[in-house]
């Protein structure tokens, strides 16, 4: 009996150490850890898609699996607003759902998850679209690869709807599986971006989101914007023509602010042929985006002088733009004035603090999930490194690596 016994207790231990997955380690040479801190010549252990341990000054790494020490790695990026399923139809036009395939549709979908995901960007919160469900669910079920989807569905944007009627749309909005609300509070900045949903009408989209447990996201314009956050909405988007006070407000309410200062509107003039002609998308409303691009800069300046106003970083990646964000970095430090640390932080730990996953990403330490993305080159020194990313894992598993390989050590001479 003893001895069928312990041979069954050796087989159990003998099954449990072959079920237990190897580790994945990474040589880092400079880490930047997602809230601003640099770490160097860093060991980083990665098992069953979470990081297990970090190690500063860990020396020489014979059994990493990726040598990533001539590198600059960091969290992965999240980009808190973009249209993820937006893209060019095979006429090069603005897709139209009427007119087009389903299963095109789909594939050029897939092909702008994988694009972001290459491009460094792990996490996206896409704000406006039903078609955002099914690829959320297929990157989550790993059909397809892609950054992790949070998604609003379908966007509140109806001003005619009564205070009841708004707090229903939430509510169904919520059975439906929308991760966040997204609300409409003004007409586009291509329309003079004036208010469009009255106090009454944010107050109660905004507080039935937060009673159900949801965050909301407001695009907002002019006095929309100090609106929005009056009515306890979570995050303000665009925010063109605002004034300063308007800013403190954001920054008094604890309010996320998402400016956008160059890559929506440059992708829209570089791409003016595949949408003019489309809803808003006219002769004026291009002039109208023009015109906004100094104003843009110009808030994001004035933003950063605000005390206590939390920046996030987003894009309102659109068709074209996809696999382009971290163009919006470069907009952020050159037209912006934004210090690069602080770029990067507004793409890790605070984005993920907006989105209320700051305890599973934004940053690499241990127990959060291994989203780890590397730079060849330093974005302090040099922000257009962030267009050089050669490294990228999600949950631990590698979807790019093309890190350079390192020299082979010098062979020492035995005395």
């Amino acid at each position: 009996m003893k001895i069928a016994l312990a041979l069954f207790t050796l087989f159990f231990s003998a099954c449990t150490f072959a079920q237990e997955p190897q580790a994945i380690i990474i040589h880092a040479g400079t880490m930047f850890d997602g809230t601003g801190k640099v770490l160097h010549d860093v060991r980083i252990v990665v098992r069953r898609g979470k990081i297990e341990s970090v190690k500063q000054h860990a020396g020489a790494v014979p059994d990493a699996t990726y040598d990533l020490s001539r590198l600059t790695v960091m969290p992965g990026w999240i980009d808190t607003h973009v249209h993820i399923t937006w893209h060019f139809d095979k006429n090069g036009r603005l897709a139209d759902e009427k007119t087009e395939s389903p299963a095109r549709a789909t594939l050029a979908e897939e092909s702008n998850a994988w694009k972001t995901l290459l491009g460094g960007f792990t996490t996206v919160q896409s704000v406006g679209a039903p078609e955002d469900k099914d690829l959320r669910e297929a990157i989550d079920e790993k059909l397809v690869p892609g950054p992790r989807i949070l998604t609003a569905l379908e966007p509140l944007s109806d001003p005619k709807l009564s205070v009841d009627e708004i707090r229903a749309y939430v509510k169904k909005a919520k059975a439906d599986g929308a991760d966040l609300i997204k609300i409409f509070a003004s007409k586009s900045i291509r329309q003079g971006g004036g208010q469009t949903l009255s106090d009454e009408q944010l107050a109660a989209a905004c507080g039935e989101a937060k009673q159900l447990g949801l965050r909301a996201l407001v695009h907002a314009y002019v006095k929309a914007v100090g609106a929005a956050s009056r009515a306890g909405c979570t995050q303000v988007e665009h925010g063109t023509l605002t004034d300063d006070d308007d800013l403190r407000t954001l920054a008094e309410n604890h309010t996320y602010f998402d400016p956008q200062v160059g890559l929506v509107i440059h992708n829209y003039l570089d791409n003016k042929a595949r949408y003019l002609g489309i809803g808003n998308y006219t002769e004026e409303g291009f002039a109208k985006m023009q015109e906004a691009l100094p104003l843009n800069a110009d808030l994001f300046k004035r933003a950063l002088q605000i005390k206590g106003l939390k920046i996030v970083f987003g894009t309102d990646a659109v068709a074209g733009a996809h696999g382009h964000n971290a163009e919006e970095f470069i907009y952020h430090v050159k037209d912006g004035g934004q210090d690069p640390m602080a770029a990067m932080v507004s793409a890790h730990s605070l984005a993920a603090e907006s989105l209320n996953l700051e305890k599973q990403i934004g940053t690499i330490a241990p127990d959060m999930q291994a989203d780890i993305i590397a730079l060849d080159g330093d974005p302090r020194e040099d922000i257009t490194a962030v267009r050089r990313v050669v490294f990228v894992m999600k949950d631990g598993s590698v979807y790019k690596n093309e890190a350079p390989i390192p020299p082979p050590a010098a062979k020492r001479h035995r005395k």
